[in-house]
């Protein structure tokens, strides 16, 4: 019998993780597959708890489930998962334990690293406070980098800077609202937005236009539908260096799969079948 994995969320019609999870599966001759479930924040207990129940594999988390997540008694975060705030990805133990990982941060560095960019010592614009922006916040902390963290609602992007400085990591962090955004990029050297603005269907949005961006920017959209959203082709239009989101799925998701299997994922299959997906 295929073992079961998958992922909850609401919205999830777009998720490509079935596409590329699915792959994965495939290219190591593994007899499991991979869907994507809508459910509400209200019955993510009963949705997990039944997923454990009818012997799944493993579950992913997205928007805008992640953070309920650890508000989830039986669920035990690592310790990672438990400071950044958020749960991305669900393991369920032979024992009946239900473990809660975050793999957010480690695929957002990985997409980072592959487009060469230096995170040490940068300054990093990160948009949004969400379950994602602790992620990736937590980890470019962890690595050096002196963040600003901008949101629309201003005690939010405040609140989570005190939290991860709280964790005493290397870099500096801040929080601040989103009308500081234009004069904080003219010095930054990395803008990473990780908010749905921009996700298919409102592909015209964006937290940023050519004007307030410049050449010397590296631009990391963690939306990956579409391809190309309309901060990646802003960035473009300013010269500056563009970072698909593509990449980030792509590797969070090998981090989740070694969670779920103990074994090494086919990355550069699982990466191609995303983008084919997405060109199609």
């Amino acid at each position: 019998m295929k073992r079961v994995f998958g992922v909850f969320g609401d919205p999830i019609g777009h998720s490509l993780s079935p596409a590329m999870h699915n792959a994965a599966f495939s290219a190591l001759g593994m007899d499991c597959v991979y869907h994507a479930f809508r459910v509400r924040p209200e019955k993510l207990e009963k949705a997990i708890l039944g997923a454990e129940a009818m012997g799944f594999g493993g579950l992913n988390l997205t928007v805008p489930l992640k953070e309920e997540a650890l508000k989830l008694e039986f669920i035990k975060p690592d310790p990672l998962a438990e400071r950044i705030g958020a749960v991305n990805t669900v393991v369920f133990g032979k024992t009946g334990e239900i473990r809660g990982y975050n793999t957010d941060g480690l695929g957002a560095r990985q997409a980072l690293r592959e487009a060469a960019v230096e995170m040490g010592g940068s300054k990093v614009v990160v948009a949004g406070a969400g379950g994602a922006a602790r992620a990736v916040a937590f980890q470019l902390a962890a690595d050096g980098a002196e963040i600003t963290i901008i949101n629309r609602t201003e005690e939010r992007a405040v609140e989570l800077a005190k939290e991860i400085s709280a964790a005493a990591l290397p870099g500096k962090i801040s929080g601040t609202g989103l009308s500081g955004l234009k004069e904080l990029l003219q010095d930054a050297d990395i803008l990473i937005n990780t908010t749905t603005l921009g996700m298919h269907p409102n592909t015209d949005a964006t937290i940023a236009t050519a004007k307030e961006l410049h050449s010397d920017l590296t631009v990391f959209d963690i939306v990956y539908n579409p391809l190309e959203t309309r901060l990646l082709k802003e960035a473009k239009a300013a010269g500056a260096k563009t970072v698909s989101g593509v990449l980030m799925l792509v590797y969070q998701g090998a981090e989740a799969f070694k969670l779920w299997t103990g074994v090494e994922p086919p990355v550069e299959i699982m990466k191609k079948t995303v983008l084919e997906a997405l060109q199609t």
